[in-house]
């Protein structure tokens, strides 16, 4: 029976996954093209999968040495001699592990006679290893492509700079002398802008010499068809009796199709027993983002070794910054990189909703040790909870009411944005372990803020605002009402901060046809 997979490569014959043929249709048009390519993604996007299944499509009409540095280690990039006798040493694992390649039995021995020449020193001269590359693909009879996953591990290295000429080299020369039908580089970091990629610590930055390469721009991301593909595949041997389009809809909301989260998601359900329901899918995200992974970690690391990044996503999240997505911004470009955030309309989007309530989770328990309004949420949480049900109404009222004592007499030392920051704290402790919360990032901006809580499937909508007098005020109920057909729901929530040292907290509730809004005033 197959299963969902999120280490390692998927293979359909034993894995849930969407259908790659596309991306790799397209992949294969541009080694047809002679082009050489480099694929960044952020971890865990299924760049491995992709590469492994491709090296397979294009093993019928070339001979494709496929490896990955991943293994390699930093004596192999001591220098461009010592990276040469390893790689060599790498496409005789290749040849020996995989008869399928039908390696000529000339390029053969060319490397086995190259290996044992050099095998003491384990070093191959530079000129000596630019000439065998050469004479390994005139005695090919068929085209080779040379395919190298994780190049980051690689990418700190002056050898590896060295190694990246020397193949640009040839590219250049490739109208008159044999060399490789196509490249193709995998990794987080863009190769073509290497400079980028140095240590947090470090000035020393190099130029890359991959200018010749072309950027996979495809969309790698899992669309809804194909979520909606593989989960009709799943239905099919289960018979679970799901909605696969609300299901889909559901994971597509919350992942944007992020490889990784999406089969993360379904293995939760999967493996957990939760419900192919909503309540499901809001459990398995709730799962998830409790859990230590290698994508969690590794953003976490980021965070720490890039201080600009980790502030500007604080901007967004916290204090409602809309920042115009600008490439040649070093530290937008490295986020985007990373997947951490993507354009939309012009502007910084976070990538998703799970990165972005992980990232909310990390930044506000910062503060919440010491901030009295989280202790006192928590204090407060069994008066708002009635078996499965949320209290919302009370919530914001014993907020506002909170909010007042602590902060009302008090010079104001934060941003009136960050009033929202403030409700994120009180309320975490009262849905935490149970609910998901996460910023609609379509309507955020410094002055309002809509706030999406998941609650046993239940479904809030609280815009958060800051007062700007009776006719913005106004307004602002008409969009909610607005958002509530949106929504499809019928009740929303207004909670409005007013810095107006003469205001006094209060709450009323507003209808319009079948409507209701309830509105408090902080």
């Amino acid at each position: 029976m197959k299963e969902f997979n999120t280490t390692g490569i998927c293979y359909p014959d034993e894995h849930y996954m969407v259908d790659i043929s596309t991306r790799l249709a397209d992949i294969e048009r541009r080694v047809a093209k002679g082009e050489y390519i480099t694929i960044n993604r952020g971890r865990q996007y299924g760049k491995t999968t992709t590469l492994f299944h491709l090296a397979k499509k294009l093993m019928e009409k070339y001979v494709v040495f496929s490896i990955s540095f991943e293994d390699y280690n930093q004596k192999d990039f001591n220098s461009i001699e010592s990276i040469a006798f390893t790689l060599l040493e790498t496409l005789q694992t290749a040849i020996d592990d995989l008869p399928e390649l039908n390696v000529d039995q000339s390029v053969k021995d060319l490397i086995v006679d190259t290996l044992t020449a050099n095998q003491e020193k384990r070093e191959i001269i530079k000129s000596v290893f630019a000439k065998l590359l050469t004479d390994i693909c005139r005695n090919s009879s068929k085209p080779i492509v040379l395919i190298i996953d994780e190049v980051d591990n690689a990418s700190n290295y002056e050898s590896f700079i060295e190694l990246l000429r020397m193949l640009r080299s040839k590219y250049l020369k490739r109208a008159t002398v044999p060399t490789f039908q196509s490249v193709i580089l995998a990794g987080v970091y863009d190769i073509k802008n290497l400079k980028l990629k140095v240590r947090p610590d470090s000035d020393h930055q190099y130029n890359s010499p991959w200018n010749i390469a072309v950027a996979f721009t495809s969309d790698m991301s899992l669309l809804s068809e194909g979520i909606n593909q593989m989960l009709q595949e799943y239905e099919n041997d289960h018979h679970t009796g799901m909605d696969i389009s609300e299901i889909t809809q559901l994971i597509t909301d919350y992942t944007s199709g992020y490889p990784f989260f999406v089969s993360r998601v379904c293995q939760l359900i999967d493996e957990q027993n939760l419900s192919w329901s909503k309540e499901g899918v809001i459990n398995a995200v709730k799962l998830l983002l409790r859990e230590k992974n290698t994508f969690f970690d590794d953003l976490l690391k980021k965070l720490d070794d890039y201080v600009e990044i980790n502030k500007l996503l604080k901007d967004i999240l916290l204090y409602g910054n809309s920042v115009s997505f600008n490439i040649d911004n070093k530290f937008l470009n490295l986020a985007a990189m990373f997947n951490y955030i993507k354009e939309e309309n012009g502007k910084v989007k976070i990538f998703n909703r799970i990165i972005e309530t992980r990232l909310y989770n990390k930044f506000m328990s910062d503060e919440e040790i010491t901030n009295t309004l989280y202790k006192q949420g928590d204090i407060d949480r069994s008066q708002f909870i009635e078996g499965k049900s949320l209290k919302m109404d009370k919530i914001l009222e014993k907020f506002a009411v909170h909010f007042n004592d602590i902060y009302g007499n008090n010079e104001l030392t934060f941003k009136e944005e960050e009033g929202r920051r403030f409700f994120m704290l009180y309320i975490r402790p009262i849905i935490n372990g149970v609910g998901n919360y996460y910023i609609e990032a379509q309507t955020r901006d410094r002055s309002r803020t809509d706030m999406i809580i998941d609650y046993y499937g239940q479904q809030f909508i609280i815009e958060m605002k800051i007062w700007r007098g009776d006719s913005y005020n106004e307004r602002g109920e008409k969009q909610l009402f607005e958002y509530l057909d949106f929504y499809h729901t019928n009740k929303g929530y207004l909670l409005s901060f007013c810095f107006n040292k003469k205001s006094k907290p209060k709450a009323k509730a507003i209808t319009l046809g079948d409507k209701e809004i309830v509105e408090v005033v902080v």
